[in-house]
């Protein structure tokens, strides 16, 4: 067979298998490039033997590696990288030079390498992370914004700069060690004069030649100018003793900036996706299948080793910059696996012998199974330190990070204020429009470029998680009139919903829900209204082509409304019951949840949910019932009567689940339906400060009853006649409305009344 038409078979056989590897991957919910590297192995000489011209499938892989390097300088955003600069710049730097320093003194320790330089080098490997998992990750579960989202992608910038500087030393490392300081040295000289050298191209010359190459509208030209540009800039540096990564990747640098940049991302894309499918196949042409299985406790004990490794020394980084223990902790098991990017230092630093073989297909069998491994890490976390948050034991190591980091106002003097949960597009809107009314405002938000932005513009706010108690205690929440939730994060969104109502419950909270799946869970969590992005958008459209063709404006606003309040059912997929059941679990597990069956002579049985009042009484709230025949009824409405045999899925926190279970259990008394329950707040000159329920003799004498506490953030469900009244604490009080009404004046009296000088018991006697 002719050589050339060999090659072709070659190439077409390859990727042909990373095809079908890729797609198996994908169907099992694992990366792609996993799927390459399989195929690769399944075609390559150590596996069926399909690839006779390795050396050219090697050559061509490298083009892979170029548009690869390339693109990923083409999508570096200083943007990005300024949102979380400290920790990024600082934290990510740290991570990869502790990781090489860690990996260079426990590997000479074990004997694992020969010499301090491959121990470097063995560093380098392992201190990169997989932008493209990790991304990946984060994005599925819609957590790019959130705090951990973005410290990790913060650090994951840094290391991909940090690649390139190690493509530009690696060849350095390849010189005898008496002088390999004098090569480092040099290497780092060119890096110099080269990026002083690109600087100045990218900022004279790139700009003008993509314009006149954009100018022929022609799409061929464009591509082609742009390739050109991305392998004669490669071969550049691979004449000055760089590397072709190196180079591809500071042709992707000079243009990241340029207007043009997404346009020549859009059409390199198409070929980097194709060469660096190539690339990975090629690099499982280099496994051999059996060498991993005969050493896979060995690789199985890397994969441990790396990830506990990696995870120790970015989870202390993260917090010494301040960030909360839980952002700490999510973040250094988010990058605790080795990247993609690892595979081009490993392959080229076997070519320049610097690992040997056996060591070389370890990494590559370390870094595989670190990449399946973390999709599942980065989904089981956030359920372990949910649970670790509630452990009494541990709790104290947790609520430190609710701390706001940053206040620009007195909470104190906050009163009938809107408080606005994030300042995306959304949440700026809001406050632009509440501004123009001049409504009093505070905003949430825990983005370091946000706040810099709200300081200068002068708009109050409070800058840490709102999912916090103590940052929405600092944001005046309980004397605050609506609160808007806006947040990326649906977990995030939760939380804050479920805390607010615990600070005030009246409070009129609209949500955003990101996906329509997450609606019905959010009402049932107490939000008053839940908008959905998508849906709101189709009702516009739909409200202006009716309008258009003459429908009567009325009828419009019917329609509209009528589809509103069903919670965007009309528009909603159908999805099955047991889809629902599914998405319903996912989302109560993130939470505390508990199931529950209905005691049986329960005091709550026969009571519908409004009757019951159960989220006022304990916190709890109900999201699903099963009933002793089988029949489950998802996401309940207060309609909805509580039967015998009940199996009921309650969310809240510990102590409010706690509170559930007596109340269902009838070891605490649930108000008669008739009667009127309130919230009252203890001002600071209430007389009723310093006493104990005992002492006052609410219940015996005037029939009311202290059904709960809410004070600093906890929940006191149900208190004893020992509990003492405090200022600032909320009381639930049920109980006669004439009674109510007049124990509310008593407990936050006006500045100059004269009724907080008589007792209560005189004040209601006289006035009966």
């Amino acid at each position: 067979m002719q050589e050339d038409f060999r090659l072709i078979i070659d190439f077409v056989s390859v990727l042909a298998s990373a095809a079908a590897g890729g797609l198996l991957a994908s169907l099992c919910r694992q990366p792609p490039l996993l799927g390459y590297i399989v195929g690769g192995m399944i075609v390559g000489p150590a596996g069926l033997g399909l690839i006779k011209e390795v050396i050219q499938i090697e050559t061509l892989a490298q083009f892979g590696v170029a548009f690869l390097l390339f693109a990923l300088g083409v999508e570096f955003s200083l943007a990005e990288l300024r949102k979380v600069q400290k920790i990024a710049l600082g934290g990510g730097g740290l991570q990869v030079v502790l990781t090489i320093l860690v990996t260079t003194l426990v590997s000479l320790g074990m004997g694992w390498v020969m010499s301090p330089v491959q121990g470097v080098f063995l560093g380098a490997t392992l201190s990169l992370s997989s932008t493209a998992v990790v991304l990946k990750c984060l994005m599925e579960r819609n957590e790019t914004e959130t705090s951990h989202g973005q410290v990790m992608l913060g650090i994951l910038v840094v290391q991909d700069l940090a690649l390139g500087l190690m493509l530009a030393v690696l060849p350095a490392l390849d010189q005898p060690t008496e002088v390999i300081g004098i090569a480092v040295g040099l290497a780092l000289l060119k890096i110099g004069l080269f990026a002083a050298g690109a600087i100045a191209v990218g900022i004279w010359l790139i700009p003008s030649l993509l314009r006149f190459l954009a100018r022929t509208e022609s799409r061929e030209l464009f591509l082609l100018g742009v390739v050109s540009l991305c392998m004669g800039i490669a071969l550049l540096t691979e004449e000055l003793g760089l590397s072709i990564e190196m180079g591809a990747f500071v042709a992707g640098l000079m243009i990241s900036e340029v207007e043009y940049a997404d346009q020549t991302l859009t059409y390199v894309e198409p070929l980097r996706d194709v060469f660096a499918a190539l690339f990975f196949a090629a690099i499982g042409m280099l496994i051999d299948p059996i060498f991993l299985w005969t050493n896979l406790e060995l690789i199985l004990g890397l994969v441990l080793l790396v990830s506990v490794g990696k995870a120790l020394i970015i989870t202390p980084i993260v917090k010494i910059f301040g960030y909360p223990l839980k952002t700490a902790i999510l973040a250094g098991l988010g990058l605790a696996q080795i990247g993609e990017f690892s595979f081009v230092l490993a392959s080229e630093g076997q070519t320049l012998g610097l690992v040997p073989r056996p060591v070389y297909l370890l990494i590559l069998g370390t870094t595989a199974v670190t990449l399946i491994v973390t999709p599942f890490l980065l989904r089981l976390t956030p359920l372990a330190l949910n649970w670790l948050e509630n452990f009494p034991p541990l709790q104290r190591y947790f609520e430190p990070m609710e701390t706001p980091k940053a206040v620009s106002l007195n909470s104190q003097q906050l009163k009938d204020h809107v408080v606005i949960c994030g300042y995306g597009s959304s949440g700026s809107n809001l406050v632009r429009l509440m501004r123009e009314h001049d409504y009093p405002i505070v905003v949430v938000e825990q983005s370091e470029q946000v706040i810099g932005q709200l300081r200068d513009a002068g708009i109050p706010y409070v800058y840490g998680n709102a999912a916090s108690l103590h940052v929405l205690d600092k944001a005046g929440v309980e004397r605050a009139r609506s609160m808007v939730i806006v947040l990326a994060d649906a977990m995030s969104s939760r939380l804050c919903l479920k805390r607010s109502l615990e600070l005030n419950p009246n409070l009129d909270i609209v949500v955003r829900a990101n996906k329509d799946r997450e609606i019905e869970l959010l009402y049932q969590l107490g939000a008053r209204e839940v908008v959905q992005p998508e849906f709101e958008a189709s009702l516009e459209l739909a409200t202006h082509l009716m309008s258009g063709i003459g429908v009567p404006n009325w009828v419009i606003q019917q329609e509209m409304e009528k589809i509103r309040s069903s919670h965007y059912l009309d528009l909603r997929p159908e999805q099955p019951q047991s889809q629902i059941a599914r998405d319903l679990r996912t989302a109560a597990e993130m939470m505390n949840s508990k199931w529950y069956d209905l005691p049986e002579n329960s005091p709550l049985t026969g009571m519908t949910l409004e009757q019951a009042d159960i989220r006022r009484l304990t916190g709890v709230s109900l999201v699903a019932i099963r009933r002793a025949e089988g029949e489950e009824i998802d996401y309940p409405d207060a309609g909805v009567s509580l039967e015998e045999g009940d199996h009921l899925l309650a969310v809240g926190e510990p102590d409010e689940l706690s509170a559930f279970k007596k109340l269902a259990e009838g070891e605490m008394t649930n108000p008669a339906t008739s009667s009127p329950c309130q919230w009252v707040l203890v001002s600071e000159e209430s007389p009723a400060h310093g006493q104990t329920l005992s002492q006052l003799h609410w219940r015996r004498q005037y029939g009311i009853q202290v059904q709960a506490i809410r004070r600093e953030g906890k929940f006191i469900p149900f208190p004893d006649g020992n509990a003492e009244i405090r200022e600032q604490d909320h009381l639930l009080l049920c109980g006669g409305s004439y009674p109510l009404n007049q124990l509310q004046e008593w407990l936050t009296p006006l500045p100059d009344s004269s009724i907080t000088e008589i007792p209560l018991h005189q004040t209601l006697t006289n006035d009966q």
